[in-house]
Formats: structure tokens, C-alpha cells, sequence
């Protein structure tokens, strides 16, 4: 008879492994016909568990960057010519600015951190996220995660009965955690009585199911459920049933009123990742002010580039009708010859200025280029950059009075918004150390029941009467108790809520150093436009004087009251002047660039989208940002 029943707990213990192999098959195969991808946003959100269920088991498809310039960089090139106004400029960096690019995947690992938070475990962080240290109790990244039990098959199915200290944990985290196990042995064991089992070596099999079902609220209270069953045959002869069939029902929970209770020091990590959310807006927020702002001093360095090299070509015609003129009186006796070698020397270093000036427009150009392209192609390459947009004049209105420029700068600076969201971070981190310095104290209960059936000479039953009995309180267990753990000294504890709050004092001196530094930029910034403003006119004056003294010596020449010396040293006088005017007025228009982005209003200047720099598509081209181009003033 021991061997047929040992062939039977085979058999079924054969017929649970290969259905739950079986399952585990499907399980995979649905897992691997399944591909998920993760949107550009959204990461924030797990996927949902119904109709799929294998959905948070698995990866989710992260698009890979493109690398390739916007359709609009390509759509600008023209018979090999790239037209750009300022706002077409800033257009192309909004999509292709590879700072930008990068920037934008700090949003993304806020949202990350968003997803992980909401299962209880700790915040990975990011550049630009403050993460105080306090946070974490215990090993460092630890989150709220704990561990609790009440399973067993408790006293069902022994030969004693009784109670005992009981004792249940909290149990789980934020998502709920189902595990199951299952086990089959054999065990044959020699015995040294017969008293009991009746035989001196026994052989017995046991079978075993469970499940458990575990959560933690934000409460911080926490309960779980489980489910087991044992099935045990032997050859032992004085067993009450064989096979006989134990299963147990357990319900427990957990209930923190000191450390650990209530929504802020369990949501603690939640607290402070959309906290850093705002953060990592305003990270990526200043990315785009910096790009902006080295794009609109690129731009307004290559304008300049550009009139170097009108100026110098002016110079070189200038000084070519110099030497032509010159040449024709020295032939007909009018001029000495070392004249014509003064218009010879002026002439030469006007081709130098030009060949200088061209190669420094060449640099700036690629600049440019770099700064609205993703990679180099040899269509962007070979294109010749043109600006359409002259630079700014000074307006009155250009200049805003010192308070509007501080309150502007209070109110925009990404810096400032970083620094409060950092203290109120490290607030979260002051209350969690107070409530972290009070003992350990909870109350808890269980509820449990046992069942037992299995074979006798009279009756056939097994795990549908052994639940039965398990779900029909038939041997029931009711326990719940009070426990309180204090830490003597509690020094540890201490320690964390001191660094907390001198953390937060540091952290108060340095956002009162930041906006005194930037109060020291705007006005800065203010100055030097003011400068700029008054530099730019004088440039103006000092070039129409120059041009009104080159014309008067020309004609002096003309009726020899004059002599080419004279004439080279008026050109070479306007020449210094218009290079001086150009760097004037590019210096300005940096200046306005400099005050906005002290401010932080410069891309409110040129209506710049943080949706559409975040997307990489700009669906409404960047404003000017000035008047209308003032007349020419500089021609000859």
C-alpha cells in the first residue's frame, strides 16, 4: 500500500509541476510576442495591468534620438545659400541644438523618478535635482519598502495545539506584491521507536502550495494575505488521515503611530520627486535662455563678421582709385614717386584687412552653423551663410529702469525657482528626521484559520474540504497586540535632524547668494548697455566726421593742396572708424541679449515656446525681437 500511495503523491505532485510549467510557458510566450513602446512622454505612468496583465513585466520601447538635421535646416538652403533672419535662426536651434537635446531628457528622468517613487522605493535623482540625504532611513537609496508574514500552516496538522507570542510587521510597499511557491519532497527517515509511527523507518511526501498577497499604504499602515496548503502522505501506521491535506488562511496588518505614520514621512519621495519636477523644467528651461542667448551673440557676431568685410571691401576699392589716380600723375609729372608708393602700401594693407576679415567671417559662420545643426552635411557646409536682419539701434525704451529689471529677474530667473524648490526638498527632509526621532510604535492584528481533512478507513477527502474548513473559520485564530521599539540615546536620529536643519540654513545662504548675484548681473548688465547705448552713438558721430574729413582731403588733393600721404591717413582715420562702429553696435546688440537674459525674459522677447524647444518642432517661428532694421548709416 506505501508504495501505490508513493506513486500516486507522485503523480499528482508530477501533474502540479507540468501545469505549472505549463502556465509559465504561456506566460512567456505572451511576454515575448508582446512589444510595448514608451511614448516621448508619459513616463510618469505604468502601464495598466488589464487586458494584459504581463504588461509591467516587460520593457518598454524607448524611441531612439534622431540625429538627423530638421526638415527646416534643409528646406533654408538655396542655390547655395543659407538666408537666415534671427528668427529663422532661432528656429533651427529650438530643433537642433544638441544642448537642448540633451537637456530634454532631464524632464524625461523626472518622470521616471515620478513612476518609481509611487511604488514606495527612493528617487534615482538628476542633474539639477536636490536629493537631501535625510531622506533615507537607513542604507542610502533605501526606500519604504518592509517586509511582514503570515503564512505557515500554524499549529494544523501537528500532535500539540496551543497559542504563542505573536508578532505582525508591516508588510509590502506602494504596489502590491503577490508571490507563490510550490515544493514537493520525499524524505525517508529511520526511526528509534515504534511506539508512535508503529514501523522503525518511515517514508513520507508532502506537497506544497502558497500565496501571498502583501501592500503598504501611504498611511503607512499595511496588511497582507496568504493562502498555503500542504498535502502529506506516509507509512507511518498511527496518522489520523493519510494522505492529509493542511491549509491555512491568514489575514494581518500593521498600523505605525509614531515613526512611520501618516502621508509625509511614507509619500516622502513623492514629496520631493515633483518637487524636482519643477526642477527639471526650469533645468531644462535655462538650457534653452543659454542656448538662445549664445545663438543670438553667434548671429550678431557673424553680422558683424559680415560688415568687417564690406568695410574692408570699401577699403580695398578706395585705396585702388587711390593708386590708379596716383600712377596716372606720377606719369604726367604731377605726383613724386614716393606718393605712389604711399597709395602702393595703402592698397596692400587694405587686401590684408580683407583677407583678415573674410577668414574671420568664415570662422563665425561656422559657428553659426554648428549652433542650428545637429551633424555637418555637405549641402550646409558649402552653403554660404546670409543674414537678412540688420543690427539694433538704441531706443530709449531698450533700457528699463533698475526695479523693473530686479523685479523681472525675481520673477523669472530660472535659478531662483531652483533654489525654492530645493528648500522646500529639504523641509520635507526636516519633518521626516522630527518624525523619525520617535520610537517605533504600532499596533497590529491577525485573523487565521486551519483546516485538516484528508483519508481515513471511512472517509475520502482532501484540499476542497481542507479550504472549506479554512474559510469556514472552522479553527480559528484571532490575535492582535501593541509593539514599541525606542532606541536608548537615540543618536542617530539626532544627528539626522540636526544635518537636516543646518542643511536647510546652507541652503538658505546660498539663495540669498544667488540673488544677490544675480541683482550684481542685472545691474551689470543695465551699465553696459548703458555704455553700449552711448558707444554706439558716438561710433555714429565719429564715422560721419571721418567720412566728412576723408571728402574734404580728396578734394584738397584734387586741386594739389593735398597729397596722397594725407588722403591714406583720412581713409585709414574712417576705415579704424567704421571698424570701431561695427564693433559698437554688435557689442550693443549683445548687451540687449546680456540684460534679457539677466532678466530672464528673453524668451518672452522672442515669443520662444518651451513646448515647442521640448518637442524639437517649432510650430510658430520665433519673433525678431526689435523694430524694424533702422536705416542704413554706415554706407560710404
Amino acid at each position: 500500500m506505501r508504495f501505490i500511495r508513493a506513486a500516486a503523491d507522485k503523480r499528482a505532485s508530477a501533474r502540479l509541476g507540468v501545469c505549472a510549467l505549463l502556465f509559465i510557458r504561456a506566460a512567456s510566450a505572451q511576454i515575448g510576442t508582446a512589444g510595448l513602446a514608451a511614448p516621448a512622454s508619459g513616463f510618469a505612468r505604468a502601464p495598466g495591468l488589464f487586458p494584459g496583465v504581463w504588461r509591467p513585466y516587460i520593457e518598454r520601447t524607448v524611441e531612439t534620438p534622431s540625429l538627423d538635421n530638421s526638415e527646416r535646416l534643409g528646406k533654408s538652403i538655396h542655390g547655395g545659400e543659407l538666408r537666415l533672419s534671427l528668427s529663422d535662426a532661432l528656429a533651427l536651434t529650438l530643433e537642433n541644438n544638441l544642448d537642448i537635446v540633451v537637456q530634454r531628457y532631464v524632464i524625461y528622468f523626472s518622470q521616471t523618478d515620478i513612476l518609481r517613487t509611487k511604488s514606495g522605493q527612493a528617487a534615482r535623482g538628476f542633474n539639477g535635482a536636490f536629493m537631501p540625504g535625510e531622506l533615507n532611513s537607513g542604507a542610502i537609496g533605501a526606500g519604504v519598502t518592509s517586509s511582514g508574514s503570515t503564512g505557515g500552516t500554524g499549529n494544523a496538522g501537528g500532535i500539540t495545539g496551543g497559542g504563542g507570542a505573536v508578532n505582525i510587521g508591516p508588510a509590502g510597499a506602494f504596489d502590491p506584491a503577490v508571490s507563490f511557491g510550490f515544493s514537493w519532497d520525499r524524505v525517508t527517515s529511520p526511526l528509534n521507536s515504534v511506539v508512535v509511527s508503529g514501523i522503525p523507518t518511515t517514508t513520507s511526501y508532502a506537497t506544497s502550495l502558497s500565496a501571498t498577497y502583501a501592500q503598504m499604504f501611504t498611511t503607512g499602515a499595511s496588511y497582507s494575505v496568504s493562502l498555503s496548503g500542504l498535502r502529506q502522505s506516509t507509512t507511518q501506521h498511527n496518522t489520523l488521515f493519510n494522505p492529509d491535506v493542511t491549509t491555512r488562511l491568514a489575514i494581518g496588518f500593521n498600523q505605525p503611530l509614531l515613526a512611520g505614520s501618516g502621508k509625509l514621512p511614507n509619500e516622502r519621495f513623492m514629496l520631493v520627486a515633483r518637487n524636482n519636477q519643477k526642477s527639471a523644467g526650469e533645468t531644462f528651461r535655462l538650457q534653452v535662455i543659454n542656448s538662445v542667448v549664445q545663438l543670438v551673440n553667434a548671429y550678431w557676431d557673424l553680422a558683424a563678421a559680415q560688415e568687417n568685410v564690406r568695410v574692408a571691401t570699401e577699403s580695398v576699392t578706395a585705396s585702388g582709385e587711390l593708386l590708379e589716380d596716383s600712377r596716372k600723375q606720377y606719369q604726367i609729372g604731377t605726383m613724386s614717386g614716393i606718393d605712389v608708393v604711399t597709395a602702393e602700401s595703402q592698397e596692400a594693407a587694405a587686401q590684408r584687412d580683407l583677407i583678415v576679415a573674410r577668414t574671420a567671417l568664415e570662422q563665425q559662420s561656422t559657428t553659426l552653423k554648428q549652433l542650428i545643426s545637429k551633424r555637418s552635411d555637405p549641402a550646409l557646409d558649402n552653403a554660404t551663410v546670409i543674414l537678412t536682419d540688420a543690427e539694433p539701434e538704441p531706443l530709449e525704451s531698450d533700457l528699463p529702469s533698475l526695479q523693473a529689471a530686479l523685479d523681472a529677474a525675481a520673477a523669472n530667473r530660472p535659478e531662483l525657482e531652483q533654489a525654492r524648490v530645493s528648500l522646500q526638498n529639504q523641509s520635507i527632509a526636516i519633518q521626516f528626521t522630527q518624525n523619525n526621532m520617535l520610537p517605533s510604535t504600532a499596533i497590529f492584528g491577525l485573523y487565521a484559520s486551519s483546516g485538516l481533512q484528508g483519508n481515513t478507513a471511512l472517509v475520502t477527502s482532501g484540499a476542497g474540504g481542507s479550504l472549506a474548513q479554512s474559510f469556514g473559520a472552522a479553527y480559528p485564530e484571532t490575535a492582535y497586540g501593541l509593539s514599541t521599539t525606542a532606541v536608548i540615546r537615540n543618536r542617530s536620529a539626532q544627528a539626522d535632524n540636526l544635518r537636516a536643519q543646518l542643511e536647510r540654513n546652507q541652503l538658505e545662504i546660498t539663495a540669498q547668494n544667488t540673488r544677490n548675484q544675480i541683482g550684481v548681473q542685472v545691474r551689470q548688465a543695465r551699465i553696459n548697455l548703458m555704455q553700449g547705448k552711448a558707444q554706439v552713438e558716438a561710433a555714429h558721430e565719429a564715422v560721419r566726421l571721418a567720412r566728412l574729413s576723408l571728402d574734404a582731403e580728396r578734394k584738397k588733393l584734387e586741386v594739389g593742396l593735398s597729397t596722397p600721404y594725407n588722403v591714406v591717413l583720412r581713409d585709414r582715420d574712417l576705415v579704424s572708424a567704421e571698424y570701431a562702429e561695427v564693433q559698437a553696435v554688435t557689442a550693443y546688440a549683445k548687451s540687449l541679449a546680456a540684460m534679457d537674459q539677466a532678466m530672464g525674459t528673453i524668451l518672452d522677447r522672442y515669443r520662444i515656446e518651451l513646448t515647442d524647444a521640448m518637442r524639437g518642432y517649432v510650430s510658430h517661428p520665433p519673433a525678431t525681437g526689435f523694430r524694424p532694421p533702422a536705416p542704413e548709416q554706415r554706407n560710404r
